[in-house]
This record gives C-alpha cells, structure tokens and sequence, in this order.
C-alpha cells in the first residue's frame, strides 16, 4: 500500500483498520444473535435454533475464508464492497425473516433463515483475511494476526454484553438489525473516505454510490419501522395491535377486536377475553375446591391476573403470591383499562404480592410454604421453558407444599400435543406427586386444553366449590376428567433438566400439524 500523507499518517492508517476489525466483529456476532434470537421467538425451540445458526454461520465463514484467497488484487476496494453488501443483508436480515415468517411455513422459513446465516458467514469470512493481508505492509506476520484475532474476538465480546442487555430490551430485533446495518456500511465509508487515494475513481463513485444508497434505506427503514412493524403485526393478528412491547423476555402483543380483547406472547395466544373463563375457572376451582386450608396461595406465571381473578373469589384466602418473569407483564395487567376491567383490578388487591422473578429461581431461593400452588406458565416451546416442567422444578414445588397442599398446572393441549401432555403427567410423577390427576376442559381459542391436578393424598375430583361460575359446575366437572378412546394418557420418560425431553416431544406433535410454533 503507497505510503499517505499527512495528515493520514501511518498510525492513523492502522488505528482505521485496526478498528474495523474490532468494528466488524461486533457486527458479524450481533447479526448471528439477531437470525437466531428471531428464529427462536417465531418458531421455539431455541436450542435448534442457536445450534443451527452458529454451525451453518461458522462453516460458510469457513467457505469465505477460504475462498479468499482468490482475492489478489485491489484488496482494500474489495473489503469496503463486502461491508457494505454485508450491512445490507445482516441489517435487512431481521425484517425479511419478519416478511419470510409472514408468507411462508415452517420448513421454507427454515431455509430462508439459514440462507441468510450462510450469506452473511460467507462475507464475515472474507473480512479477516483481507484484513489481515491489507496490514501486512504495517506489521510483522506474528502481530499481525495477534491483532487482528484478538480484535476480532473482544468485538464479538462486546457484542454478547450489549445485545442481551441493552440491544434487545431497549430497541428490539427489528430496530437492532437496521442500526447495525448502518453500522457496518458506516464503517465501508469510513474506509472509503480515509483510503479514498488508493481507489481508482469510477470504482470510488460505484462505492460512494452504493454505501449512500444502503445508507438512505436503513434510514428510512428506521425512520418508518413503527409503521412497518405495526403493519405487520396487524397482518398477522386478526384484530388491531392496542399493544407491543418486545422486553429482555419476550415480545408482548395485545389485540383488540369488536368483542374480545387478545393476548400472545412470542406470537403464541395466552387468551381470548371471549373463552378466557374456561381455561381460568378450570385451572383454579378444581385444586381450591380439594384443599384442606386455602390461606397462602403461589400462583407460577399468570402475571395477567386473570388466575388470581378467580383465586380471590375464595373468601378463605389471605395472601396470593404472583410469580412472573416478566415485570412488563404485571405493569400492562394493572394499568391497561382493558385488561384491568377483565381481571377486576385484582393485582392491586390488598391480599396479592407481585414478584418478578423466574418461577424456578423462586422456589429454590423460597422457604415459605403454600396450601396450593397453581402453575400458569407458557408451553414447553424452549428449553428455558421446558425446564419449568422438569423433574426437578415439580421436586421443587413439592418441597414448597404444606404436607396436605394440591398442586395445578397447566399442561398443553392433549389431543394436539398427546406426548408432551403425557410426559408432563409423567414428570409430576417423578418429581414426588403419589397421585396425580389428568383433566381437560374445550377453550375455542384454544381447543381441548389439558391441566394436571397433584398432591401426595387422594383427592376428590368430584368436588367443586359455590363461587360465581361462568363454566364450572358438577355435571361439567365429571365431564373434564374424562378422556375419550383417542385420547389416552400413556406412561411416557419423564423431562428433566439434563435430558429435556418433552421439548422434543412438544416441538414433533405441533410439527405433525404443520403450526408454525
């Protein structure tokens, strides 16, 4: 590389490329969280995803590298092409997977998901080679690779803090994407004005040209992404999005129509206010009305407050604790008007105490014990849920139950996921419950949803207390306990924490009825 002039002395030159290193780094590892992150929101399954993604992004940076080679002459022209072709499909990543989610199933989202973890490998794997030979007119071979290795790695370094703990719960995926895609096109453009000298002028404008243009788009993008995103949820939900907060656990949809106001969580319904009491009254009445005292009730998850809802309809109760991960849930449960009027404004009830905190860290770290616990938690569709439904997590709740305590959970749909509901039964058994009884309840928004009831005495399941019932009474109860011909709860391995296995149970039944889930 010809010498510069001042003032782009030949430290200056260095400190440009030395940072685009770090720079370009930080980049590739957030484009590679951002596919699998989107990927695990819209389909589970995380594991698969975060498996899938690196693998692929690893090897097609592997072809990049490799093919590197066949790079010989212009080498800084062509590492400021790449940034920015790589800014335009690892920014527009994440809105054409919103776009691919919208139009296509799950196996075709698959592979337009990895084609664009195999594109934008392929170019990160062009990045550091070029890098590396472009510095060796300043370094010496071992130096140079040490610095460009180990800017490289404490840029993806950077990356893996900021994401989880700034990127997504202050801007999102979608947001994150664009700023990014700026970034890395930023950086092509600060390499092209620096070292504007070495390149010759009709491939210096074609640069300019396209870098601006990439520019304005993702300006625009970002300028309008509210617009975009809210077209898209609207095109996805049957009623108008009233609601939509992506926070560091979850994206957060509320929808509301005509007659129903609709909640989804990561683009899976919680609840229809139109069925919403089936699922609610068949959860709560069933293990209340078998308790022996009724004074101190956990509920797991349901930071909507549609469980405690009913639980305050038991005039014996005197406390109810609300574990939710989610401290975004407890804020729009108390103060959306909507929501507000379903639950009865019953988070502020005197008698309720909100915890934001994971449900499994909550019952090792507890030492109060419950007359009943009643789990309200999301479906087995990650690992990090699926460990909620574990051998060890029902250890944990049994250990939390006075001796005479019942247990309730909630426990997928046994007619379309048979395995995982027959797993979780298996599960509680395993987890120290001596007796345990599966029932299900139809919630059209739902269909035939399952729940499990659990304590270490026989219980009466024909029992059924005289709250206010929308759904509930004696004929219907007998009714919920009993599973048709095609329906049978088999004998099934039970899920624990070092085998999950009812993901895989969970993910292979939605897969046979060809959900997106």
């Amino acid at each position: 590389m010809p010498q510069q002039t001042a003032p782009k002395t030949w430290l200056n030159e260095r400190s440009i490329l030395i940072g685009s290193i770090f720079i370009a780094g930080l980049c590739s590892i957030v484009y590679e969280l951002l596919v699998s992150t989107t990927s695990s929101y819209f389909l589970g399954d995380s594991v698969t995803q975060f498996s899938l993604t690196i693998g692929f992004y690893m090897a097609a940076m592997g072809i990049g590298s490799y093919f590197s080679r066949l790079m010989q002459e212009h080498l800084l022209q062509k590492f400021i092409g790449i940034e920015i072709l790589l800014g335009l499909i690892g920014g527009a990543s994440v809105p054409l997977l919103y776009w691919i989610y919208a139009h296509t199933n799950y196996g075709q989202f698959m592979f337009y998901m990895l084609s664009l973890v195999v594109l934008i490998g392929i170019l990160t794997g062009l990045e550091i080679p070029l890098l590396t030979r472009i510095l060796k007119d300043h370094y010496p071979l071992k130096i140079n690779l040490s610095n460009v290795l180990s800017m490289d790695y404490f840029g993806a370094l950077l990356a893996t803090l900021l994401f989880p703990f700034f990127l997504l719960p202050m801007l999102g995926t979608f947001k994150t994407s664009i700023l990014f895609g700026l970034v890395n096109v930023s950086l092509g453009f600060l390499n092209l004005w620096f070292f504007s000298d070495h390149i010759k002028l009709p491939k210096k404008r074609l640069l300019y040209a396209a870098s601006t243009f990439v520019t304005l788009f993702f300006i625009a993008l970002l300028y309008f992404s509210n617009v975009v995103l809210s077209h898209w949820n609207n095109s996805l939900y049957t009623s108008d999005v009233v609601y939509s907060k992506q926070t560091p656990y979850q994206n957060i949809i509320l929808t509301k129509g005509t007659k129903s106001i609709k909640l989804y969580l990561n683009g899976v319904i919680q609840f229809s206010s139109t069925d919403e009491y089936r699922y609610h009254e068949s959860l709560v009445h069933i293990p209340l009305a078998n308790a022996v005292y009724k004074k101190n009730i956990l509920v797991l998850g349901g930071g909507e407050g549609l469980v405690v809802r009913e639980i305050l309809k038991h005039p014996e109760v005197e406390r109810v604790t609300i574990v939710d991960l989610d401290p975004a849930m407890f804020e729009l449960a108390s103060t959306n008007p909507d929501l507000v009027a379903l639950n009865k404004n019953s988070l502020k009830d005197p008698r309720v105490q909100l915890v934001p905190a994971d449900a499994y860290v909550f019952l090792q770290e507890a030492s109060e014990l419950y007359d009943v616990i009643i789990s309200d938690l999301p479906d087995p569709s990650t690992e990090s849920l699926a460990r909620l439904y574990s051998r060890e997590f029902f250890k944990l709740v049994r250990s939390r139950l006075v001796p005479q305590g019942v247990f309730a959970t909630q426990a997928t749909g046994p007619y379309h996921t048979l395995n995982a509901y027959s797993c979780i039964n298996s599960s509680i058994k395993a987890g120290g419950f001596t007796h345990t009884y599966p029932y299900h309840a139809y919630v059209p928004s739902f269909g035939d949803w399952g729940f499990i009831l659990a304590a270490n005495r026989p219980l009466d399941t024909a029992r059924l207390g005289d709250q206010e019932m929308q759904f509930l009474n004696k004929d219907v109860l007998e009714k919920l306990f009993f599973f048709e011909k095609d329906i049978q709860v088999d004998s099934l391995p039970y899920n624990s924490l070092d085998r999950p296995i009812l993901l895989e149970y969970y993910m292979e039944d939605w897969r046979k009825w060809g959900q997106n889930r």
